[in-house]
Order: C-alpha cells, then sequence, then structure tokens
C-alpha cells in the first residue's frame, strides 16, 4: 500500500475514533478532509512535500503536516496511537459497512456491550439492536442490507479498485525486471473489464532463462502479506490491499497470444472456443493452436492468429463472454468498439467549489495534459449540502472564475460551465430555469431518495429543456450501495424522446455493461465521465471505456467523443425544441 493510502486511512480511522468519543465536530471533520485530499493526491506524499505542493493545499495545517512529517520519518502517528487505546478497534472496522457509523457502533457498546464484530452482527440479527432508542426495525432492516453488501465486497472487489492496484504489480515488475521481459500485460476479469474482480492474472513473456529472475522480483513485491507459490512458470501471492490474490505466469515468446487468449478467458468463451475449434481438427492451449490429428503447432504468437485460423474475426477482450460474440464473429460482423483513445473531453469533474479537492485552474490543466480538446467544470447545486453544493449567488462568482481561468487557457482547451443539479424527489429542479440558461451544459442526478423507485422522478427530469444527461442512472456504487429501483426501459424512451445522454459514471460503475448495451441498442447517447473529485481521478474514464466497450458501444454512440461543434449542437436542439 502506498504512503498516501497509509495516511489518509490512518486520518479517518482518527476521524472514526473521535467521533465514536464524541469529540470536537470541527476536529473531525477536519481529520475525514485531510484523509480525503492525501488519498486524491496527484503525487506522493514526499514530492508533494519537497515540492511544497502541500503547503498551497487549503485545509492542511500545520497540525496536520507534523503528523504527516512523524508518519514519513517513523511510520507511525503517536496521536494515532494514543486514539486507539481509547476505542475498541475491532468493533471500529465495522465502519466499513454502508449505513454503520461510529455513532452507531458508540450506543451499540455503551448499551449492549459489544466490542466485536461477531457480537455487532449477532444482535443485528437477533433483534437485540432494533430495541434501542433510534434504531427501530427499519433502521437494522437497512444495517442487514449493507452488510449484506459489504460481504458481498469483501469476495470480490470494483473495477475501478482494482484496476490500478494491478497496474502498481505491472510497475514495478517494468520497473525491477524491465529488461528480462518481452511482453507484459494483466489478463483475467481485469483485461475484460469485468465489473468486479476477485483476483489477479499477469501474464509476461520473456526468455526462460530469465523467468527465474522474474519470479524473485515477482514474490519480492512489497505489499504481500502471503506468498503461496514460488516456481519459474507460474507464482502467487497474496496482496495486502483487499487481501486479493494475484497470480504471475511466465510463457515463450512464440506462445504469448494462446497464452493471452487463454489467461484472459471468460471460461465460457474459451469452452465455446474450443468446442468450434474441436468441428474444425484444431486443438487449442494456453501453448498454441495445433492440428488434432498431426500434432503440428499451426500458431499462437498473436491472439489475432488464433481466431483466423478458427475462421472468425478478432474478438476485443471485453465481450469475451459467450453471449453472441462468438457467432458474429463467425460471420466477421463483431462492430468496431470504441477505443480507449476517442474521448475528446470530459464533462463532469468537480472543484474545491463543491466537494472536490483542486481549483479550477489545476482541473483546466491536468485535462490539457490529457490532451482533451473540452471539459466541463459540474460543481453540485444547493441541495447537496453536504457536497457544499452552490447557491446561484455562489455559481454566478464561479462564473467570473471560469472566465479568468478561460483567458488563459481559452486558447489550448474549450471550458464549459455546467453544473451537477440535483433532482428533487418530485422530479423538479434543485435550480430555476433561468439560472440553468446560462450553463453551458447541465447533468442532473439523484442524489437522495436511494429506497424508492425513481423512474418518474428521472423521467421528469429529462422533460426539462435544459438537462442534458442523466448523472449516474443508478445511483449505484459498487460495494458500497446497490442503487435504488428504475425502470430502465421508460428511461430509455424518454431520453430518446427528449435528446437527452446517459452517464456512464466511471467512478460508480453506473451504468453497468448490461444497461450500456441496452442504451446502445436503443440509439441513446451516452457520455463516459470521470465525476472526478480531484485531478488524480481524472484517470478513471479508462473504466467507463472499458465499460462502454463490455456494452458494445461504438464511437458513434458515444457524444463525448464528438468534436465540441457536436456538443453545443446537442445544448441547442434540444433547448429549440
Amino acid at each position: 500500500m502506498d504512503k498516501n493510502k497509509q495516511l489518509a486511512q490512518i486520518f479517518e480511522r482518527m476521524a472514526d475514533i473521535l467521533e465514536f468519543l464524541g469529540d470536537n465536530p470541527f476536529r473531525i471533520r477536519t481529520y475525514r478532509r485531510v484523509a480525503k485530499i492525501l488519498e486524491n493526491l496527484p503525487m506522493d506524499i514526499e514530492t508533494a512535500l519537497e515540492s511544497g505542493y502541500i503547503y498551497k493545499i487549503k485545509g492542511i495545517g500545520g497540525s496536520t503536516l507534523a503528523k504527516i512529517e512523524e508518519f514519513l520519518k517513523t511510520g507511525t502517528v503517536r496521536k494515532y496511537e494514543e486514539l486507539k487505546k481509547k476505542v475498541p478497534l475491532e468493533l471500529l472496522e465495522l465502519t466499513e459497512i454502508p449505513g454503520v457509523g461510529p455513532k452507531t457502533l458508540k450506543t451499540a457498546y455503551e448499551k449492549l456491550g459489544i466490542k466485536t464484530k461477531e457480537e455487532f452482527i449477532k444482535a443485528l440479527k437477533d433483534g437485540s439492536l432494533a430495541k434501542l432508542p433510534g434504531f427501530g426495525a427499519k433502521k437494522v432492516e437497512k444495517l442487514l442490507k449493507g452488510f449484506e453488501l459489504w460481504q458481498k465486497s469483501q469476495e470480490r472487489i470494483p473495477l475501478i479498485t482494482a484496476y490500478p492496484l494491478a497496474q502498481r504489480v505491472l510497475e514495478y515488475l517494468k520497473t525491477t525486471v524491465g529488461e528480462y521481459i518481452e511482453k507484459i500485460t494483466v489478463a483475467g476479469s481485469v483485461r475484460r473489464m469485468k465489473e468486479t474482480i476477485r483476483d489477479f492474472d499477469i501474464l509476461v513473456s520473456a526468455k526462460r532463462e530469465y523467468w527465474r529472475k522474474i519470479h524473485d522480483a515477482f514474490v519480492s513485491f512489497p505489499d504481500i502479506e502471503d506468498i503461496q507459490l514460488h516456481g519459474e512458470t507460474k507464482s502467487t501471492i497474496l496482496l495486502k490491499e483487499y487481501k486479493r490474490q494475484c497470480d504471475l505466469r511466465t510463457v515463450e515468446p512464440d506462445s504469448w497470444g494462446s497464452a493471452l487468449q487463454y489467461f484472459t478467458g471468460s471460461k465460457y468463451h474459451n469452452i465455446k472456443l474450443r468446442e468450434i475449434a474441436k468441428e474444425k481438427g484444431l486443438k487449442i492451449s494456453e501453448y498454441g493452436i495445433y492440428d488434432a490429428k498431426t500434432g503440428k503447432r499451426l500458431g499462437g504468437k498473436t491472439e489475432e492468429e488464433i481466431y483466423t485460423l478458427l475462421g472468425m474475426q478478432y474478438i476485443p477482450p471485453e465481450i469475451r463472454e459467450n453471449t453472441g460474440e462468438i457467432e458474429l464473429a463467425l460471420e466477421g460482423k463483431i462492430p468496431k468498439l470504441v477505443e480507449y483513445t476517442d474521448l475528446r473531453g470530459d464533462l463532469h469533474m468537480h472543484t474545491n467549489w463543491s466537494d472536490g479537492i483542486n481549483t479550477i485552474e489545476e482541473m483546466v490543466k491536468a485535462c490539457i495534459q490529457l490532451g482533451y480538446e473540452y471539459m466541463a467544470i459540474s460543481d453540485h447545486s444547493q441541495s447537496s449540502r453536504v457536497a457544499n453544493g452552490l447557491t446561484p449567488e455562489r455559481f454566478k462568482k464561479q462564473k467570473e472564475e471560469i472566465e479568468r481561468v478561460r483567458k488563459l487557457y481559452g486558447d489550448k482547451i474549450e471550458i464549459l460551465w455546467s453544473v451537477e443539479v440535483d433532482i428533487l424527489p418530485d422530479g423538479s429542479l434543485d435550480l430555476p430555469d433561468e439560472v440553468l440558461r446560462e450553463f453551458d451544459f447541465v447533468t442532473a442526478s439523484v442524489h437522495s431518495g436511494f429506497n424508492r423507485d425513481n423512474t418518474e422522478r428521472i423521467i421528469k427530469a429529462m422533460e426539462n429543456p435544459y438537462v442534458n444527461l442523466v448523472g449516474h442512472p443508478f445511483g449505484k456504487q459498487y460495494g458500497y450501495r446497490e442503487g435504488y429501483p428504475l425502470d430502465f426501459e421508460k428511461v430509455l424512451e424518454k431520453a430518446k424522446e427528449t435528446d437527452t445522454a446517459l452517464e456512464i459514471n466511471s467512478q460508480r460503475e453506473d451504468l453497468d455493461s448490461q444497461h450500456i448495451k441496452l442504451a446502445v441498442e436503443k440509439r441513446v447517447k451516452l457520455v463516459i465521465n470521470s465525476d472526478a473529485h480531484s485531478v488524480a481521478q481524472l484517470w478513471s474514464v479508462k473504466i467507463g471505456l472499458g465499460l462502454a466497450r463490455r456494452g458494445w458501444a461504438k464511437r458513434e454512440d458515444i457524444l463525448n467523443t464528438q468534436p465540441i461543434g457536436v456538443i453545443r449542437d446537442f445544448v441547442r436542439s434540444k433547448r429549440g425544441k
């Protein structure tokens, strides 16, 4: 685990302990904000200190800096060690469960003497907690649902979490033994960009004489819990972070394609391929593709070679699930999916005007570095109080700042002034039309009422001529919140009727690939956004692009693969109806 994340966890846990102890709310909020800042730093903490970057961040004071410096020198924070002695730490680990906070745990501790996870879960299930003041059957039912969701998240982690962890292992190997490696990639469900991941598969091609050195380096990865296997063709480690198993396999360069195809999966895709191979008198393995009668090796250096020898079009890894892709490939009818380089801009990101970390100018500079042609600053509206949502008066002031930044960078990137406006419970919007019409682009999202069906609420919002995009349509967040009930067919019909796009929110993985595929079939426009709350989160559109490819989306299905003129026409067209 990197030091930024370790420090962030320490400050977050200190906030939990202080809340449990009933300490000063201001200090608790400060620690939580510091944790968020540290987790989203665009560089490692040492560089942030050496360059002076951290001193410019609002919310990092002298006391916080002292704790950070202490951690870098000693590996711990004395204040944290002192606080840990005052509370039942095992119980506080349950704050990972959706809906369970320090105050809930404190009540259970004081009223029922609960000190462990097992005791808390037992009290949830046997009704003991429901009898306490402030709990009741409904709250306990909600906590039980949160517990079930948390249990599922222990089995599989979301792609948004897994992908950067896999990349860290890759980068480590490239740095330590890169001179011995010819090719390296993540295989398995990460390469298929599946929404949730159980474990990791890394594949390397290299000359056999270097395999031992590569595996020695792999089992020396700094953040491992255990070495489960240390061989020359396969090694397995258990990563400390999220306790995930990670396999490394090494193959000869001539077997790269067949091994990559085999270890990418999916299982059912590969079973179907083997059936087709058998019908054609062929045999496939991770080592190559062979004539079944003579045993002669026919190919396997590239994946394309495997599919060609089977008489089919190359199938992108994201859609290898045996859900019709093989039949289409045999007919040469796999569409050209949206590419990872196709996005021209990001239309949903937040700044420190609401609940983001970075300034408008910092977000703009980062988007320029990413090569974007345009971007949209879309901070929260006033009803999102927990997110420091902006009133109409504050939006006017923000517009002035947008204009200032446009003068500095307008020749490099188009900066759209946008908003993520709350959809209120009755489907009306958090800002009046006379304010909404001033924005260049409007995203409307649900941020409350997650226990109700929000179909009609979203449909009414789409009828507003100023709403261009529905943000995170299901209100889902993998491992944290399942999302609310939604009649997606009705939402798609209204989106098509009103020329409203739907968001593929990369941070939340909402929409998922199945709903993306339905939207593509209905020819509803989609927008892939980061919903970044810091510069460090802008990368996440890679996840959204992966989900779009899993949903068979093409370049023309994604609005923000188009030039800025198309975006402006899209907005004007709806407003002119």
